[in-house]
């Protein structure tokens, strides 16, 4: 997994629980990694894992709580540092359609041995969108963060309905979203 989940997820954890809990996770998790991240680098994914199991014993709250606040915190980091994909794209279902011929592209080609999870969608309506997602991570609660995250940057509402399955490890779900008026 590239280093900027884990940069980002780390400063998440500050800004909403401090330093010393980062530093806490680190403690406790002892990573292989040492708990040293460059946001180019690729690491370990059960190293995330870890972290959001420890946290959730520390905050008590739920892992898919978390992991989803994740998705949400990371796309308002996103829309700061890859302006340039939000403001080309308009608006919230026009950049979903592009992850994976455009958005992923371009990752591909900075971080040739990333592993991203697939997207595809059906376009039911002008007003609705069906987001296929794939991946072996099982990180759906990441991705509808992400999601609810790319619609508030375009003071959109959604109405995002979920269904999904795991089946031999490859997590598969259907983002059912529907823009409300």
């Amino acid at each position: 997994m590239k280093g900027i989940v884990f940069t980002e997820f780390m400063e998440m954890v500050e800004q909403n629980w401090g330093v010393d809990m980062v530093d806490d996770l680190i403690d406790s998790v002892a990573p292989e990694s040492g708990g040293a991240y460059t946001s180019v680098a690729s690491y370990d994914y059960e190293e995330l894992v870890a972290y959001v199991a420890e946290l959730s014993k520390r905050t008590q709250q739920q892992a898919p709580a978390l992991v989803h606040a994740f998705g949400n915190f990371l796309a308002a980091s996103f829309v700061k540092k890859f302006r340039s994909f939000f403001d080309e794209a308009g608006d919230c279902f026009s950049l979903l359609k592009k992850i994976d011929d455009h958005i992923h592209v371009e990752v591909r080609k900075l971080y040739p041995d990333a592993e991203l999870p697939k997207f595809s969608y059906e376009q039911a309506s002008d007003s609705s969108l069906i987001l296929h997602y794939e991946s072996s991570r099982q990180l759906a609660d990441l991705a509808h963060g992400l999601i609810e995250g790319c619609a508030r940057h375009y003071g959109e509402q959604l109405k995002i309905e979920r269904s999904g399955s795991l089946v031999d490890g490859l997590s598969r779900e259907d983002f059912v979203l529907s823009k409300l008026s």
